[in-house]
């Protein structure tokens, strides 16, 4: 006998909650670096800080790096470096997804 309050089974949500946890890729590891680093597949992180490299989705996510990283110098949107013009990625290669699951 168990003590108070302790369930004796998993829930079916719990149990739900697992599956999806071990089947959904959420962009770690070395798949997930090169894909946050935009080399290899031309990931999700489009656009690149000229100072100092850190990449970053979109251009409002860029400017929040730079006021808060770099507040002494004035953010100017065309010298962000844009990764996904500078790379053609090959047709073969799939584009990332990182919510997908791996197995169904």
């Amino acid at each position: 006998m168990t003590g108070k309050a302790k369930p004796k089974k998993h829930t079916a949500k719990e149990i739900q909650a697992k599956i999806d946890a071990a089947t959904t890729n959420r962009g770690g590891g070395k798949a997930g670096l090169a894909d946050r680093s935009g080399i290899e597949k031309g990931g999700h992180a489009k656009y690149e800080c000229p100072l100092c490299k850190v990449t970053a989705p979109d251009v409002k996510s860029m400017q929040i790096h730079h006021d808060a990283r770099h507040p002494k110098i004035p953010f100017e949107e065309d010298k962000v470096v844009n990764l996904h013009a500078s790379f053609a990625p090959e047709s073969s290669k799939p584009r990332p997804g990182v919510r997908g699951s791996h197995k169904k």
